[in-house]
């Protein structure tokens, strides 16, 4: 009788170990499969989340390109900016900007920056705009917006002066026009990066200014 006791007492302690076990087992899976499924999940999610490019570009610039993105400032109140590189050379946040023609250049081999000003085309005098003009150098990179009004001082001897950077519209800026452009001085022909809206009270998205102007692209390194 105590034999048959002890087996018994055995047998259910055998018993009950084993649906423990069981279920233990059970949970342990459910948990390792829902730690799976989330890991799963994370990655998908980090799989399908769009990448970033160089100064928030659409796509990937080739090798031996500059990626760009550029934009003219918004009436008189949200001045433009200028990004090289994902290097942001100009904006109302760094406090670089104003009223008038504003001006980055960048070296073409390197696509480090050189220098930033901005020129009043409205109140101020179109002779220190020349003399920059002038002054830059053969193969560098020229990144123009303009802000507010640019062409109410620009003369002749200024347009043509832009126009040699491989400008097309510089001819046709008028007053209070929103302009973006891209070139470089050495340039033997027209740059493909230059956007231009004209100031009409029919179409201006601003009371008195014409919408913003956004150029993205990438710009050749200069070779030897």
């Amino acid at each position: 009788i105590g034999a048959a006791k002890l087996l018994v007492v055995v047998a259910i302690f055998l018993l009950t170990f084993y649906v423990i076990s069981q279920v233990f087992e059970i949970k342990m899976d459910a948990n390792l499969g829902h730690i799976f499924a989330r890991s799963a999940l994370d990655t998908a999610a980090r799989s399908t989340k769009p990448p970033r490019y160089k100064c928030g570009i659409s796509k990937a610039c080739p090798e031996k390109h500059f990626a760009f993105k550029m934009a003219s400032g918004a009436a008189n109140v949200v001045g433009p900016k200028i990004c090289v590189e994902d290097n942001v050379l100009m904006s109302g946040v760094k406090n670089n900007v104003g009223r008038g023609i504003n001006v980055a250049l960048v070296n073409g081999k390197t696509g480090e920056a050189l220098d930033t000003k901005f020129f009043d085309m409205w109140g101020g005098d179109v002779a220190p705009f020349i003399e920059f003009l002038k002054s830059i150098q053969d193969g560098t990179i020229v990144l123009m917006g303009t802000y507010d009004d640019g062409a109410t001082k620009l003369n002749e001897e200024a347009r043509k002066l832009i126009a040699e950077l491989g400008s097309t519209s510089i001819t046709n800026l008028g007053f209070r026009d929103n302009w973006v452009f891209c070139g470089g001085k050495g340039i033997k022909t027209k740059s493909p990066f230059e956007q231009h809206i004209k100031n009409n009270k029919d179409t201006n998205k601003y009371e008195g200014w014409p919408e913003v102007v956004e150029m993205e692209g990438c710009i050749p390194q200069k070779q030897d």
